[in-house]
């Protein structure tokens, strides 16, 4: 849910399951412009040519401010011990979008667009 004001309470992006671990990839090319720790958890954000600005968290960070990374370029990896920090029982990967100072849904950044619900089997 979006939140009230700009700095309110509410969720801002994607909880994507992911185990503890796994690698976490750049969703486009850019420049490493945060790499540390926010409120106690890694986090590392990617600006894009297009002012677009992409944010992952938790993680162990394997990048360093100012570099620059390809689409799918390795990041660094979901932090272990990070799922009841966020996601209850189970770990996942927080992914966001800002434009400027502006929160903006990233599904249809990433999906393309449409989103379109299969059959489940």
């Amino acid at each position: 849910m979006a939140p009230v004001s700009t700095y309110g309470a509410g969720h801002r992006g994607l909880d994507l399951a992911a185990s503890e671990g796994v690698p976490v990839l750049a969703v486009e090319a850019g420049v490493v412009v945060h790499a540390g720790v926010v409120a106690g958890r890694g986090t590392v954000s990617v600006e894009h040519a297009d002012g677009l600005r992409s944010t992952y968290e938790p993680v162990t960070a394997s990048v360093l401010v100012g570099e620059v990374v390809a689409a799918g370029e390795q990041l660094g990896t979901v932090t272990p011990g990070s799922g009841a920090a966020h996601c209850g029982p189970t770990s996942c990967l927080h992914v966001g979008a800002r434009r400027g100072e502006t929160y903006l849904d990233p599904r249809p950044l990433l999906a393309g667009g449409r989103v379109i619900l299969l059959p489940f089997h």
